[in-house]
């Protein structure tokens, strides 16, 4: 299985190459994905989510930085402000998360995390005392010395109320590569680890574009959240 960044380098020099081919795109060679799930098709991609989109009130987060879990916070914090301001119903908002690029480590539970030196590696800060961490900032709480409302904007908090978490499958090979080279194992093997890796709940998709796309596809607003 390629890298991303041998993606990247391909998908340039492809383009460039087409560019002055001036081929029709539905004659342009895509890529093949990496399957959603450890020896599934492409069709195991889950595209239903957006039938959950149903509130009057709809955005998309588009986290590409870790930013000590900012950009999941502040998902939070518009439907908090939605709510108190616009005096709307919990069931008329629906936040969507896209996490992506850099911010795909955002997805991945605290074992993931701890086996791999995820928190050292990136510098990766507490969001609150900005001292170095080696957990996922995004699934901080009160136990964790997140203050509320604060406390109420974890990951998985956000996933218990319903909230949409979609993760990039691009950038989840740059995941499957650490796996592959810290253990010494087989593509499938570190996929497999990736993919059990990932926090409960969140819908992996071919990449955080597609997701995002679809998303505003569904009605949403994009914001910018990291």
């Amino acid at each position: 299985m390629s890298t991303r960044r041998e993606f990247l380098e391909r998908s340039t020099a492809s383009a460039a190459l087409f560019g002055t081919l001036a081929l029709p795109l539905d004659l342009i060679p895509v890529a093949p994905l990496a399957p959603a799930a450890a020896g599934g098709a492409q069709e195991d991609w889950n595209t239903r989510w957006p039938a959950r989109i149903t509130g009057k009130h709809k955005a998309l987060f588009d986290a590409t930085e870790v930013e000590s879990g900012y950009g999941v916070w502040r998902a939070s914090a518009w439907a908090g402000q939605y709510r108190q301001v616009m005096k709307a119903a919990i069931t008329d908002i629906s936040p969507v998360i896209v996490l992506r690029h850099n911010a795909i480590i955002l997805a991945m539970q605290h074992g993931f995390w701890a086996r791999y030196g995820i928190g050292k590696s990136k510098g990766v800060t507490h969001p609150i005392t900005s001292q170095a961490i080696d957990r996922n900032p995004a699934l901080l709480d009160e136990t964790d010395g997140i203050p509320a409302p604060f406390s109420e904007a974890g990951l998985h908090k956000q996933l218990a109320r319903g909230v949409t978490v979609l993760a990039c499958n691009l950038a989840l090979q740059d995941l499957v590569d650490l796996v592959k080279d810290a253990d010494k194992i087989s593509d499938a093997a570190a996929r497999k680890i990736a993919l059990d890796g990932l926090v409960p709940g969140v819908i992996l998709q071919p990449s955080g574009v597609f997701a995002c796309v679809l998303a505003q596809e569904a009605g949403c607003a994009y914001v910018k959240a990291s």
